[in-house]
């Protein structure tokens, strides 16, 4: 790599991303005093992206031939990370809200596998995906159906080990850049609009079952899901037990009405407000403004991506990380936030680069890095003849 592609990073990304680090830090700071854990969040969460830009940084040594060559290692290293969390004991793999998904390892904290398996899963799909346009590539329904099976083959084997540990938000994030990458890898929209379809009557049948035998959903998903339905349904019936977490977050976000009670002067304590309901920190002490603020950087993140995306969209596995990237920031942002302000069921999926959390800054780096990386190449195109 020469110097002069360090002229042509994507600068308005890196500043967003910059600034987005700032209200994660200031969040951070003044949540951790209603944390339940007698840690100093703040300085971790610098540390973690610290060594999240070290891990960007580190991803351009390498050049999207030698990626790709290495996207199934990292796939098959995921997966195996997630079949040793379902066979661990707890002492090494501990159950937490319900799921069991972290590595316990001594000195460096947790370990969450489904976040690393995000972006080995982008780049398993973008790698599949180019060697089936590469290999004497001919359309037809034949091709586009072996497409669509290779794809789902590679994407429901993490989803469904990510299901047996208890972490449907996390398997929802992996569907969700399943079908963002289906519906613009050429495949037939015919058979998309099938897919599309099924997914409906999938959604419609559970719904169904949920009114009128939710006692066959509590076999198959268990008690800790449905409550977090019940409690979304109606979070002031269930305020002292199930429903109190999303209750606290509505009142804290509505306490803070359009320019907040400022800094560090939040008064209704909400668990876990330091990692996935850190937005309800920003839209209490910062109001409406301050969430809007917020909102608006994940817009231009994603905005920025997605540019990138179309300038390369001739070459296909650095187009479908990008894609890939697009649909992890958006399911992510949408979900999280929805799920604190009551919108959405609550799926313990964390806000990115905004949450505590070591696994989920360093995956988001990875993915950040990758992005950037594409960025070159970008600008090599626009440059060139």
């Amino acid at each position: 790599m020469t110097s002069k592609k360090f002229v042509y990073f994507d600068v308005s990304l890196i500043f967003f991303l910059f600034l987005l680090m700032i209200c994660s830090c200031v969040s951070i700071f003044s949540a951790q005093k209603y944390a339940q854990y007698d840690e100093n969040f703040f300085l971790k969460q610098i540390v973690w992206f610290v060594l999240g830009i070290i891990v960007a940084a580190l991803i351009f040594l390498f050049d999207f031939e030698q990626i790709s060559k290495l996207a199934p290692f990292f796939y098959g290293v995921g997966i195996l990370l997630l079949i040793g969390i379902l066979i661990a004991p707890e002492s090494i793999a501990p159950i937490r809200n319900g799921a069991k998904s972290w590595f316990v390892v001594p000195g460096l904290g947790s370990i969450q596998p489904s976040e690393y398996m995000k972006i080995f899963l982008i780049l398993m799909l973008a790698k599949i995906t180019q060697s089936h346009y590469k290999d004497d590539f001919r359309k037809s329904f034949k091709q586009d159906m072996f497409l669509l099976m290779k794809i789902g083959g590679i994407s429901l084997l993490p989803m469904l080990l990510i299901l047996m540990q208890n972490d449907f938000g996390s398997s929802l994030v992996m569907l969700v850049i399943t079908i963002s990458i289906i519906f613009l890898s050429g495949i037939d929209w015919r058979i998309i609009g099938v897919i599309f379809l099924g997914l409906i009557g999938v959604v419609g049948i559970l719904i169904y079952i949920f009114i009128t035998n939710p006692d066959f959903l509590l076999e198959i998903f268990g008690t800790y899901q449905l409550n977090r339905i019940y409690s979304w349904l109606d979070p002031e019936q269930h305020a002292k037990g199930i429903g109190y977490q999303l209750n606290q977050s509505l009142h804290a976000i509505g306490s803070g009405m359009v320019d907040g009670k400022g800094f560090q002067n939040s008064n209704v304590y909400t668990p876990e407000a330091h990692s996935d309901f850190i937005f309800t920190i920003v839209a209490e002490e910062f109001g409406f403004l301050g969430g809007s603020v917020v909102i608006a950087l994940y817009f231009f993140i994603i905005y920025r991506i997605l540019g990138i995306a179309m300038y390369v969209r001739k070459e296909i596995f650095e187009f479908y990380i990008c894609i890939g990237m697009v649909a992890l920031f958006t399911f992510h942002s949408f979900q999280n936030i929805g799920m604190v302000t009551g919108l959405l069921p609550i799926t313990g999926i964390p806000l990115l680069l905004m949450s505590y959390g070591g696994s989920s800054v360093l995956a988001s780096m990875m993915g950040i890095g990758l992005v950037l990386n594409v960025s070159l190449r970008k600008k090599d195109y626009f440059f060139s003849d």
